[in-house]
């Protein structure tokens, strides 16, 4: 995909759109979905609008969504508030954009050295954590669905080869949430962006590095053609999910079967979010190194050391937090991560390593 076809098509300003209010005739409904996510960006934008399409033909067109990607109707990084203030009925995102409205959201996007996709499944669906991600979320009058994953993302792409973490301090480097956090505490300086706008960032040395997501989507945001090093995996981004945000009263307003669908499309498309990246990020990471001449590397012993001794600060910050909400939710994260990290280091683990070193076709 050029990377500037979908950048364009999804930078439409809001003249672009008609702003009509939802409609309502014979019964039906239309909600607008507002995202982050540049159109047909593969993934993730492609995802929004599949879900979008699901639901309309789930429920015979009685509730349509009409999805507006980022920038056609609010800023990207504005998709949450456009669902607060009633711009929109619904937005799709990620968690760890809205930190600044309760750190506790970044537990449902990706944590430092924290769950993989599995893991954080189990977690939400199965060991509380979606009983307390909709605590968080009412007191803002919406409601969280996940709606996709990433799985383990990349570590980012920089202008020069790390050696050290002392090559760490000093970079100026776009990743968010509370790997943003981490980062910061091994000396970058961090900024947060929305897709389409680091690839001008990078190019105009405004950035040093960044990180996104991963091959996927990193080749179609076209940043090989600014940094070559690219740097694997990520240590802040284990199992990134992206979330369905609705107005829970609009929501609680539908009828049981609506909200089912919603609620069921949602699950269905975390899990098909999941399965295109696995299928199509190890294609697009070819394409890198044999087409573009990407160098993929490994963080030195040193940087994956310190960053974990930072991810630790930064959850412990979190647990001794004032909010009580923001305690309750990094004590159930911790706890469920205890548990479901047994299975994952001593079944998933060891089966990896030893289909790695003795399996060959």
């Amino acid at each position: 995909m050029d990377r500037r076809s979908f950048i364009r098509t999804g930078a439409l300003g809001v003249g672009g759109v008609a702003l009509a209010a939802p409609a309502v005739a014979q019964g039906n409904i239309t909600w607008r979905m507002v995202t982050t996510w540049p159109k047909n960006f593969p993934g993730l934008g492609v995802g929004a609008q599949r879900l979008a399409d699901r639901i309309t033909t789930a429920t015979g067109g009685r509730l349509t969504v009409q999805v507006y990607s980022a920038g056609e109707l609010v800023p990207p990084l504005q998709s949450l508030d456009a669902v607060i203030d009633g711009t929109a009925e619904m937005s799709h995102s990620a968690a760890y954009y809205w930190q600044n409205k309760s750190p506790a959201l970044s537990f449902f996007t990706g944590v430092p050295y924290g769950m993989t996709t599995p893991e954080l499944t189990a977690w939400v669906r199965f060991m509380g954590g979606q009983e307390i991600w909709d605590e968080i979320y009412d007191q803002f009058g919406v409601q969280g669905f996940l709606s996709g994953n990433t799985g383990t993302q990349t570590g980012g792409w920089f202008r020069d080869e790390l050696k050290s973490v002392e090559d760490v301090k000093g970079i100026r480097f776009r990743t968010p949430g509370l790997g943003g956090r981490v980062w910061e505490k091994l000396g970058a300086t961090v900024t947060n962006m929305a897709a389409g706008e680091i690839f001008q960032a990078l190019q105009s040395g405004t950035l040093d590095a960044a990180e996104f997501v991963g091959p996927y989507n990193d080749l179609a945001l076209g940043f090989h053609q600014v940094a070559k090093n690219y740097y694997m995996p990520s240590f802040v981004e284990a199992g990134l999910a992206t979330e369905l945000v609705v107005d829970k009263k609009k929501y609680q307003e539908l009828p049981d079967d609506l909200q089912a669908i919603i609620r069921d499309v949602s699950q269905a498309e975390y899990d098909q979010v999941s399965a295109d990246f696995m299928a199509n990020d190890p294609r697009a990471l070819k394409t890198l190194v044999d087409d573009h001449g990407v160098i993929v590397r490994n963080f030195p012993d040193d940087i994956m050391e310190a960053g974990a001794k930072a991810s630790v600060e930064v959850i412990e910050e979190l647990r001794n937090s004032d909010d009580p909400l923001v305690k309750k939710t990094t004590e159930s994260f911790i706890e469920a991560l205890n548990l479901v990290r047994t299975r994952t280091e001593k079944i998933d683990s060891p089966y990896i390593r030893a289909r790695e070193q003795y399996l060959k076709y």
